[in-house]
């Protein structure tokens, strides 16, 4: 049975699904609105931390989004953009192997952005009905999901949750953060 996550919420995948190796991540929202396109777009950052505690990107390949489908390891993979989040199920799909995982990595931030947001004039407080749910990619079995919830107003992006590896376990944490920042300004913060 699927664990029904709140804002905070950590759980172990290990635990959670014995013997995963191959983590699913789907993503989806719905614009409240038809006024422009509206592109949201994913993304995950894969980092480790450094001497301040910081989460850090491993490397530029380590970004993970719609222009780098994929970690220099091919762990991580963007199944691709969707420009306009319509449509039944996921509207966007990251990919893991748990295993493949660079040996460096200690934490995968995702991150949700709102593209062209100051210019279209667009935020969170336009969307509907956010999730994220995690899925045994072998199985099909979901195994749990976080539902954002329309706390968000004038944000334009959303931290959806974190994956970050504890004493060799990789667990996640439904984050649920809104930011007035944009896609190059989480990519400033990572290096």
């Amino acid at each position: 049975m699927a664990i029904n996550l709140e804002k905070g919420n950590t759980i172990n995948l290990q635990k959670a699904e014995p013997g995963l190796v191959n983590l699913r991540l789907g993503l989806g929202w719905d614009p409240v609105t038809n006024a422009s396109p509206f592109d949201i777009d994913s993304s995950a950052f894969i980092c480790r931390h450094n001497a301040q505690g910081e989460p850090k990107l491993i490397s530029d390949g380590h970004f993970v989004f719609y222009n780098n489908l994929k970690c220099p390891q091919g762990a991580v993979v963007h199944t691709g953009d969707n420009r306009t989040g319509n449509g039944d199920g996921d509207d966007e799909i990251i990919k893991i192997n748990l295993t493949s995982m660079s040996p460096e990595a200690d934490e995968i931030s995702l991150i949700v952005t709102i593209h062209d947001a100051p210019a279209r004039n667009h935020n969170f407080g336009m969307v509907r009905n956010s999730y994220i749910k995690l899925y045994n990619e072998d199985s099909g079995q979901l195994i749990a999901q976080f539902n954002l919830g329309n706390d968000f107003g004038s944000e334009t992006s959303v931290q959806f949750g974190s994956l970050f590896k504890e004493n060799g376990q990789w667990n996640f944490k439904a984050v649920g953060a809104g930011y007035q920042l944009g896609l190059v300004d989480f990519v400033n913060g990572y290096q």
